[in-house]
């Protein structure tokens, strides 16, 4: 008997009782630090990739680097998991923020020369 992979299982894109995102600004800026709170497969949009095949997993680590809109209603962020090589767009409800500094410029330590 072989084995099966589970059945790719699509959750609705919008919902009635969603909310309009885009009244008010993005949750996550570029450059923040976030952990992936689900797994995401790919549903047939990303290239290279067979359909139904984990291109992330939950806990997995990324930066986002730029944020976008969808349907009118929603912020979706490309965020780039580096250590998978894979960029993947979320929404702010499946990630979490490790670190929302972690690219701010960094301020000398006293007695430390100041780069001119």
């Amino acid at each position: 008997m072989t084995e099966t992979a589970a059945p790719y299982r699509r959750e609705r894109a919008r919902s009635a009782d969603d909310a309009n995102e885009l009244v008010g600004p993005p949750v996550l800026e570029q450059g923040f630090k976030v952990k992936a709170l689900r797994d995401v497969r790919n549903d047939g949009t990303y290239p290279g990739r067979p359909v139904g095949d984990f291109l992330i997993r939950e806990g997995d680590v990324g930066y986002v680097i730029s944020v976008g809109t969808y349907l009118q209603m929603y912020y979706i962020y490309a965020v780039d998991f580096y250590e998978k090589r894979v960029v993947v767009g979320m929404r702010a409800r499946e990630l979490q923020v490790v670190d929302a500094h972690c690219n701010d410029p960094q301020q000398p330590q006293s007695g430390s020369p100041v780069p001119t």
